[in-house]
């Protein structure tokens, strides 16, 4: 994927060699600038009514990001880095904290679609308040606090990004439940897989780094680097198609519950599963909701919006694993899987967990990551939502085993000298 200007950043933010402080400020506010308007970009194809609506307790009405990544810069940046800043609207705080406890008291996440008020116009004009403190901030930080106001703006950027991908994955859950089935932008496209022969491609086996390699920005999750034994393996080059998923509907995977792990059966029979989310048949055919609004499934496109749940059965259908995190990475780095990035984060079959030796930061901000290490599963790579120069090989994502509404798919690995 080409580098944006966040990535293009690195992630220690000493001026380099050569580089003024004037240019490295400029820098950052280019950097600043670009993914702030992304944001707004994303959310141009919206109304504010759409804005406003939240499908289900672990969605986010539009409105609701925008206003979140703005509080997180006027919380960790503004308040304690710009003397003078006076905090925009007293009520917003409580409004647009998402779990920060140690940041203070926040509104339930399950009502976060019953805050008609503050409006659509008033989180736009918040948004740009914020974002000319930060720029005069960027533009007048004196060089004894430069290497920490940078430090928080990179991670906001990041923070950012990542609800960028969620605005599409929570308006695209949204417009699921409308039965006219609206379309987020009728021109998109679903990104084109790679072509080329299937089949299972050798994966470097021995002892391999695993974990972020120091090159650019990363996440306190991604550390530390450290080895991993990988054993002899095969691992498909390319996602699960469509057409593959079809085959296990019509051979009744979803009622055969040997295929299943126990929690995932009862997930998916108290769910009524029958094909993956957003799926359903019109006529006989298999049509899906896209942000393209509702079309005819093409079995030739990777499998979307499935459950590791689903993930794992399918891979137990095959007659295949899903792949460790360890692997997929040692897999993604050696160059020998194809769409590892940008159509569909890819299940592992690897639990959510701290590195050895990971700390998490101090303060509300290593709130971020650690807190979450339990009862989830990770997921690698990125998606049709991730922005540009958001994804790289140590990147973990991770949900709970039932979640589908992101784009999620699987490759699978077969296991053997």
């Amino acid at each position: 994927m080409a580098r944006s200007a966040v990535s293009a950043l690195k992630h220690d933010v000493a001026a380099p060699q050569g580089q003024s402080a004037d240019d490295r400020r400029a820098g950052w506010l280019t950097a600043f600038r670009r993914v702030r308007a992304e944001t707004e970009a994303r959310a141009a194809h919206l109304s504010p009514e759409d804005q406003i609506v939240q499908s289900m307790a672990d969605a986010s009405p539009t409105k609701w990001h925008r206003a979140h990544v703005t509080w997180f810069f006027e919380t960790f940046l503004l308040v304690p880095h710009l003397p003078g800043y006076a905090i925009f609207d007293e009520r917003f705080p409580f409004l647009f904290n998402s779990y920060y406890v140690a940041a203070g008291p926040r509104h339930a996440r399950p009502q976060r679609g019953l805050i008609t008020r503050p409006d659509h116009d008033d989180v736009t004009a918040y948004r740009a308040h914020v974002d000319a403190a930060v720029a005069r901030r960027i533009e007048t930080v004196p060089a004894a606090n430069a290497s920490e106001v940078f430090r928080i703006l990179e991670i906001g950027l990041h923070h950012e990004q990542q609800h960028q991908e969620l605005l599409y994955t929570d308006i695209l859950h949204a417009f699921a439940q409308n039965p006219t089935d609206p379309a987020y932008d009728p021109d998109w496209q679903m990104p084109r897989a790679a072509q080329g022969p299937r089949g299972f491609v050798e994966v470097p086996a021995g002892i391999h780094p695993v974990g972020h390699d120091g090159e650019g920005y990363c996440f306190d999750n991604e550390l530390p680097r450290h080895d991993e034994l990988i054993p002899p393996l095969r691992m498909a080059r390319h996602l699960v198609s469509n057409g593959e998923w079809l085959e296990f509907i019509a051979a009744g995977g979803y009622a055969t519950p040997s295929l299943w792990l126990s929690d995932g059966w009862a997930c998916a029979q108290g769910e009524g599963w029958q094909a993956p989310g957003y799926w359903r048949q019109i006529d006989g055919a298999w049509h899906a909701m896209t942000l393209a609004g509702l079309k005819p499934v093409d079995p030739a496109a990777p499998v979307l919006h499935i459950s590791y749940y689903e993930a794992d059965a399918f891979a137990r259908f095959a007659g295949k694993h899903l792949p460790s995190e360890a692997e997929w990475e040692v897999a993604a780095r050696a160059g020998v899987i194809a769409d590892a990035f940008g159509i569909a984060w890819q299940w592992t079959r690897s639990a959510y967990l701290p590195y050895s030796g990971y700390r998490a930061a101090e303060g509300a901000l290593g709130e971020y990551n650690g807190k979450f290490m339990v009862n989830q599963m990770v997921l690698r790579g990125s998606s049709l939502a991730t922005p540009e120069g958001h994804a790289r090989a140590s990147y973990r994502n991770f949900f709970y085993p039932p979640s589908r509404w992101q784009f999620s798919s699987l490759r699978l690995v077969e296991f053997g000298a």
